[in-house]
């Protein structure tokens, strides 16, 4: 069976927002919701087989760049490509609505995210630092 990519809510990436235990905060559909405000956005959802095993959510931050916000895939479907599909539908997305830079933000405790964005040619903008290196944020901007 195929993974589909679509354009998703955030009830349905709430379910692996659930599973993933790497996320320090408790989002909900409502911190979510506020988070997006009015901004325009787009909500993408992996799924396969009727389960959604992961999303990657972004919003407008002026008319011409977009800020990947928030985004991850369910621990049992890991390895499987699915933040790379996430990743090229949502760039295709963004080009398509005539942004032309595309933002995100990682953490040090995220290695892998971190390898994504760079073979994705996405640059190293900032580096904003914690007390705990781990948590220590690496802003990326890429032209498109």
């Amino acid at each position: 069976m195929t993974m589909l990519i679509r354009e998703g809510t955030l009830e349905e990436a709430i379910q692996v927002v659930a599973r993933v235990t790497e996320f320090a905060r408790g989002e909900t559909v409502e911190s979510m919701a506020e988070r997006l405000g009015e901004n325009k956005s787009l909500i993408l959802v992996a799924e396969k087989a009727g389960a959604i095993l992961g999303f990657k959510i972004g919003y407008e931050l002026d008319d011409y760049t977009f800020y990947s916000w928030f985004g991850g895939v369910a621990p049992e479907a890991r390895n499987e490509g699915v933040a790379q599909m996430l990743l090229e539908a949502q760039e295709d997305w963004v080009a398509e609505q005539g942004y032309k830079t595309l933002k995100v933000k990682s953490r040090n405790q995220f290695p892998a995210m971190l390898r994504l964005l760079l073979r994705n040619e996405y640059i190293i903008e900032k580096f904003e630092e914690k007390p705990n290196l781990r948590e220590s944020r690496v802003h990326f901007i890429k032209a498109l």
